[in-house]
């Protein structure tokens, strides 16, 4: 029987500009690949998820490390999580979505096959020209946009976007904040969102 989920890392040595924004870069293109043509409401939540139908499909995973005897170079490990099938017994808005309530034939191998090489590629230009072109097209899935937010120092706001590195632009009492994911975790105030 096919596996209900899709767990995968891709492994690279990596010499980039700067590291900011390197797990949106890897959201925009798994989403990209798994919906092309925006034909589900598949959005990213910052910094590290991807979510359709206001649940969470999958997940991302960036950790690095020094590459003996090279200070300038690191090893960087992606590794990506997908629900393919749904899960049995939570149900509601509680249950996780599942590739397969839009694309019944996806299989853990075909859907491997669709999003490696799109990946490798994006990862490639991230080195060499930073989050910056990738900013436009987290834009257009960006899920937390004009939401009310609550990080977890319990500062709250409206998300106004990722800056040009990719930090969370987060518009409080006190102005507008730059968030890392170092910093906070975020949450939408109201507890759910689209």
């Amino acid at each position: 029987s096919e596996a209900a989920t899709l767990t995968f890392s891709l492994g690279l040595p990596l010499v980039p500009v700067s590291w900011s924004g390197l797990s949106l870069v890897v959201g925009v293109s798994v989403a990209e690949s798994l919906d092309p043509d925006k034909t589900v409401p598949l959005t990213l939540k910052w910094p590290n998820d991807l979510w359709v139908w206001g649940r969470k499909l999958g997940g991302i995973l960036v950790e690095t490390a020094l590459l003996q005897g090279d200070a300038s170079e690191r090893y960087v490990v992606i590794g990506t999580g997908l629900n393919l099938e749904p899960r049995d017994g939570l149900g509601g808005r509680n249950e996780p979505a599942s590739l397969s309530e839009w694309r019944a034939d996806a299989t853990a191998s075909t859907v491997l096959n669709e999003l490696i090489v799109p990946l490798a590629t994006a990862v490639r230009q991230f080195e060499s020209e930073g989050f910056a072109p990738f900013g436009p097209r987290f834009e257009a899935r960006d899920a937390l946009r004009g939401l009310e937010v609550e990080l977890s120092d319990g500062r709250r706001g409206r998300c106004e976007g990722v800056g040009s590195e990719g930090a969370l632009l987060v518009r409080t009492d006190a102005g507008l904040s730059s968030i890392t994911s170092a910093e906070v975790s975020v949450r939408p105030a109201s507890g759910s969102f689209a």
